[in-house]
């Protein structure tokens, strides 16, 4: 009865690999509770290697969200050893080291040819990571005005005022104003 009730989602599992509950894992598995890819994703999001690997040498699936949980939440040695097994990462991997403030991870993925898009940028005005953010320009991350709207809409006036002096393009809504005065950048 306990694993018909398990098996109707892998929550269960989720929740153990959330935990950093590696045993509680392979006694689930072993007694057939069903995973996904999240088991994996949660893994990698509190930085369990090990209970990664175990994951993935028995057959748990995984996908992009894995290493850009990775990122998002610092775990470098997590990202490298996923990406060299294997695991895909798309523009969100880059997003998620940026909004993380997490400059070295953004750094590696970038040499290792992981994709990244404007939302790089954006994220690094949210989070007020300036030393990212020049360092994503420098290397030729693009930017919009979404990327001056973030910084705004979060008060990153430091960033702002570098954004305003390096060309970023302004958001022109005037709803801006509902986050501040002009003057207050």
């Amino acid at each position: 009865m306990l694993m018909k009730m398990l098996s109707v989602e892998c929550s269960y599992m989720r929740v153990a690999a959330e935990k950093g509950q590696l045993d509680i894992l392979k006694w689930a598995h072993a007694n057939g509770c069903p995973w996904d890819a999240d088991t994996c994703r949660r893994a990698a999001q509190i930085g369990h290697l090990e209970m990664l690997k175990w994951l993935r040498e028995n057959g748990c699936p995984w996908d992009e969200a894995t290493c850009f949980r990775a990122a998002l939440y610092g775990h470098f040695e997590i990202v490298k050893w996923a990406h060299e097994d294997g695991c895909p990462w798309d523009e969100e991997t880059c997003q998620s080291a940026a909004i993380g403030g997490h400059l070295e991870i953004l750094k590696w993925v970038r040499a290792n040819g992981c994709p990244w898009n404007a939302l790089a940028c954006q994220s690094a005005a949210a989070g007020g990571h300036l030393e990212i953010l020049k360092w994503a320009r420098e290397h030729g991350c693009p930017w919009n005005a979404d990327t001056y709207r973030f910084a705004r809409m979060f008060n990153r006036s430091e960033v702002v005022q570098w954004l305003r002096a390096n060309g970023c393009p302004e958001t022109d809504f005037d709803e801006l104003d509902e986050f501040g005065d002009e003057g207050d950048y």
